[in-house]
């Protein structure tokens, strides 16, 4: 297994899906200089707007389609390289490929969210003042790259199901339901709300972007591990039943 894990990585070496993901987020140090042009002289934002600002937008827009992306660029460089028609004469394990996929695409998202990490703190140290706040800047993102795996089989198996246009087109609608949902009781089974979820009670901010003040129920730590727990299931079930969809799909 670990050398299929390795031999998939191996794809991404000088692939634009590497570069997007270790770049996407620098887009917050190139927002922070642009709002540093903008603001008065000795002036600051707080710390609080700009961590809410950051990790909404990047649960809502980054996450599903970042993922999308990948998922997509995966499968057409198997396309362009014989559309797995040499799996057929080696001995190959198709569903190990298939988790090796999974895991290899979830690496380079927990690059991405390190990345993120040193974004936000660049971002806030050229708009914010005060002592950075790095407990939850660590906290966040990792949280958000942690309940964001479930995602990965979703968006590979359309990708290889459907092609790049639905493997696309579902990463739009991803951003859609997941911000429809995130407030609602029905966010625990919409798994494109969860990262936008959790980032109510660690973060302090609404899924549409606002402030939430004391006392609003969306405070409620206690979703957190719900969250966590339910993604981490999620992940495994789906993971395995699109394996063994791969694997029947390659044997016919």
């Amino acid at each position: 297994m670990m050398k299929m894990v390795a031999s998939e990585r191996l794809k991404y070496k000088r692939s634009f899906a590497k570069k997007l993901a270790l770049t996407a987020p620098l887009f917050f140090v190139l927002y922070g200089a642009v709002i540093r042009f903008y603001l008065p002289d000795q002036s600051s934002l707080p710390w609080e707007l700009l961590l809410s600002m950051i990790f909404n937008w990047w649960p809502v827009l980054f996450i599903p389609v970042g993922i999308a992306l990948l998922c997509t660029l995966a499968e057409n460089r198997e396309k362009k390289a014989g559309n797995y028609r040499s799996l057929r004469s080696n001995n190959i394990s198709i569903p190990k490929l298939w988790f090796s996929k999974i895991i290899v695409i979830g690496y380079y998202m927990l690059a991405s969210s390190i990345v993120l990490m040193f974004a936000a703190v660049a971002a806030g140290l050229l708009t914010a003042g005060g002592d950075v706040p790095l407990a939850d800047i660590i906290g966040s993102s990792l949280l958000i790259w942690l309940v964001s795996l479930s995602l990965i089989p979703i968006h590979l198996f359309a990708a290889v199901r459907f092609g790049a246009f639905g493997g696309l087109a579902l990463g739009v609608a991803g951003i859609i339901a997941g911000v429809l949902a995130a407030d609602r009781p029905v966010w625990i089974v919409v798994p494109w709300s969860w990262p936008i979820r959790l980032m109510s009670p660690l973060i302090g901010v609404h899924p549409n972007g606002v402030r939430l003040d004391l006392g609003d129920p969306l405070l409620d730590p206690s979703v957190i591990p719900e969250g966590i727990a339910t993604s981490l299931l999620f992940l495994a079930v789906f993971s395995a039943l699109t394996a063994y969809w791969f694997a029947r799909r390659e044997v016919r």
